[in-house]
């Protein structure tokens, strides 16, 4: 049996629970309450607290802060969360915040997510598998991001917002109403810029999903319809085409309105 390779320098709690072959890099800092699962490598000066659960085969790079108190000024003290899934890389600097009783009481970042330096996100947001995050993109509280989506370089996303499956922004897009799921947006405000056709096809789907969805956003964004008549008239198409009913799903439960 290995056991973990920690760096002399570094502060492990001894209530920490980490599997046997994690490494920990020089000065880092890792919480009472902090769970790592097996393969995964945390860099230099890493500072892991609050009551976080890290899977496996994660990355993370120096300087990060994860598990940090919520910048909620009616936070007092719960024992809130924040879980990480596996095969994530996290680069420098980054700083992801536990929950609030307020809402799930959880942060959650789900498995082979990409999420470059500087990025933060905040208590209570939901952020799903294989999404990218560029260089200083910020999820204020409470946002929920789905599973391929991409945000660029400097995107920032108000409060309680949702951002669909597929979808991609562009630079510092500002981002202040929920983006339905298939989506291209840039802009301050974000306005929606197309399909995001190419990066579909890059996931294999096929001619006929296209079609649908082609479809389904000229009737949402090009045709004059309000959203309320736009989704009786996709209701047909979301009968045979799953990715329409993801889009429809996604509209009924869009909070703050979508972007226009």
């Amino acid at each position: 049996m290995s056991v973990p390779r920690i760096h002399p320098t570094a502060l492990v709690a001894p209530g920490a629970q980490l599997a046997d072959d994690v490494e920990i890099g020089a000065y880092s800092i890792i919480g009472e309450h902090v769970e790592i699962g097996a393969g995964t490598t945390v860099g230099a000066h890493a500072v892991i607290t609050g009551h976080t659960r890290i899977g496996a085969r994660n990355r993370i790079f120096h300087f990060v802060s994860l598990g940090e108190a919520p910048q909620d000024k009616k936070y007092a003290g719960e024992p809130t969360r924040l879980e990480i899934g596996d095969d994530n890389v996290i680069r420098e600097f980054c700083t992801f915040n536990t929950g609030t009783v307020q809402d799930r009481g959880v942060t959650v970042i789900g498995s082979d997510n990409w999420i470059m330096a500087y990025v933060h996100i905040a208590h209570d947001c939901v952020v799903g598998d294989r999404t990218i995050f560029a260089n200083n993109a910020s999820l204020a509280g409470h946002v929920e991001v789905g599973d391929w989506a991409i945000l660029g370089g400097f995107t920032g996303v108000h409060q309680f917002c949702k951002i669909g499956a597929h979808v991609m922004t562009g630079v510092s897009t500002v981002v202040f109403k929920d983006i339905p799921p298939f989506v291209m947006a840039s802009g301050h405000p974000a306005e929606p810029h197309g399909l995001n056709s190419e990066g579909l096809k890059r996931r294999g789907f096929s001619a006929e999903s296209l079609s649908a969805l082609k479809r389904a956003y000229k009737t949402l964004y090009r045709e004059g319809n309000t959203v309320a008549e736009a989704q009786t008239k996709l209701d047909t198409d979301a009968a045979t085409h799953p990715e329409v009913r993801q889009l429809l799903d996604f509209l009924a439960r869009a909070g703050r309105g979508i972007i226009r």
